[in-house]
């Protein structure tokens, strides 16, 4: 993101030589093709419609044609599926994938920037050769949410595929949606001054939330009024520009929807009323507490973008298998649901989290939809994205069971029409101490 004065010396020697190195590989390596393929006789789960043995043929990076009784165009090559299975690729829908490298190296983290930054955007910090991006691609996820935290305003979410030389080659969308960390009601807080835990009274602790959703809602009549102000003026000569405001009027303006992380149920609450207040849409992330408030979400037409399942309880009294059975419940209530692992590290988990809450009652084809087509919808890119249909760009996977389950293989990956390597920092170490020599 911008704002690298504030970064330190090392992060920008070590950023200024990953993007030589990165420049160097691509004069030496062909570019990436997209070439006519026919995946062919494979099990084929389309998401918007009952599953078939057929054919999918991809050319230019579209699926072209999909069905039972589609023809290999001559000029393709041929993807024996027979025996397997053909799914859209999976979609991680709120990571910091790009962003993070190595949790416990603050150089390699490019998450969060100083202050309220509701204009910056995540593209704008993914590294294209991050290591962690080839280990999630080869667990058949093709593309994710890469989402910047901090705040409370931390910015603007991208959608992008996890192929490409550079971030213009990833790009999806550069934003779909404005990230906002909603602020906490705290008792007790830690004082780094004598490194002791601090209690505060509840009414002291009220009346701080209070203030920052006041600050909130200054924002957007800020933002409103900067959006009045530059339309009556016509080009906007007579008015400064002010980018984080513009950034907001495009969530006033309904552009956009206000991706608002928040966990406890008191929070989830004051958050849709702070949206409906306002006219904003709302798209919930994380959500720990979310089922608690199923029925408000599903009248008010919320989603859910659900962060890790296999977690433990958020209160003390709750149930052991709250985390677990949450999306089901939520999916009972008629609440639309993604799913999101929130870091970079644990992306590639992501199939086995929806799949704990399969077996804690979520109807497996909700599943499937949650981490397709269901997360494309919410946002705003099923037009593109989330199943195998023609028309929509061609990110598939092969494999030989249900992705869900951790025994399937992962075998083969297309991302925007091209195949994309398998092999990763995993494989490579698999193979290489796999292949150790035994001592004499």
């Amino acid at each position: 993101m911008s704002g690298l004065s504030q970064r330190p010396i090392g992060w920008r020697l070590g950023s200024v030589v990953a993007t030589l190195a990165t420049l160097a590989l691509a004069l030496v390596a062909p570019p990436a093709t997209a070439r006519t393929l026919a995946i062919v006789g494979g099990t084929v789960h389309p998401v918007s419609g009952p599953s078939y043995v057929g054919t999918v043929v991809v050319r230019d990076g579209l699926i072209e044609a999909a069905g039972t009784d589609v023809a290999a165009p001559s000029d393709a090559e041929i993807i024996d599926a027979a025996g397997l299975h053909v799914y859209p690729g999976l979609f991680n829908a709120f990571t910091s994938v790009g962003l993070s490298e190595i949790g416990s190296i603050s150089a390699t983290q490019d998450t969060t920037e100083l202050g309220d930054t509701p204009h910056l955007k995540a593209i704008e910090a993914i590294h294209p050769a991050s290591e962690i991006i080839p280990v999630t691609r080869a667990n058949g996820i093709t593309h994710v949410v890469s989402a910047p935290s901090g705040g409370p305003w931390a910015g603007q979410a991208s959608a992008v595929l996890l192929d490409g030389w550079t971030v213009e080659e990833m790009a999806i969308e550069a934003s779909v949606g404005l990230v906002l960390e909603w602020p906490s009601l705290e008792t007790r807080e830690f004082d780094f001054s004598t490194f002791s835990v601090r209690e505060k009274k509840f009414s002291e602790a009220k009346k701080e939330y209070d203030r920052t959703v006041e600050e909130l809602a200054d924002w957007i009549e800020a933002a409103r009024q900067y959006d009045h102000a530059r339309s009556a003026a016509g080009s906007g000569a007579a008015v400064e520009r002010n980018h984080a405001l513009e950034a907001v009027a495009a969530v006033n303006r309904g552009e956009a929807p206000l991706i608002v992380v928040a966990d406890r149920a008191l929070a989830i609450r004051d958050a849709v009323g702070f949206a409906e207040e306002h006219g904003l849409r709302l798209v919930l992330a994380s959500g720990r507490d979310a089922a608690k408030e199923a029925e408000l979400l599903a009248e008010k037409g919320v989603a859910v973008i659900l962060g890790a399942v296999q977690a433990l309880p958020v209160q003390e009294d709750d149930a052991y298998d709250a985390p677990f059975t949450s999306p089901a419940e939520l999916q009972r209530a008629g609440v639309a649901i993604a799913f999101g692992t929130f870091d970079s590290s644990s992306a590639r988990v992501l199939p086995y989290e929806a799949a704990t809450a399969v077996a804690f009652g979520l109807d497996p084809e909700a599943a499937l939809r949650s981490l397709t087509l269901g997360a494309a919808e919410i946002l705003g890119l099923d037009d593109r994205l989330g199943s195998i249909d023609a028309g929509k760009w061609a990110n598939l996977i092969v494999t030989d069971g249900d992705p869900l389950e951790v025994r399937t293989a992962v075998r083969r990956v297309i991302v925007r029409g091209r195949e994309v390597d398998l092999s990763n920092r995993h494989s490579r170490s698999y193979e290489l101490y796999g292949g150790r020599p035994a001592p004499p």
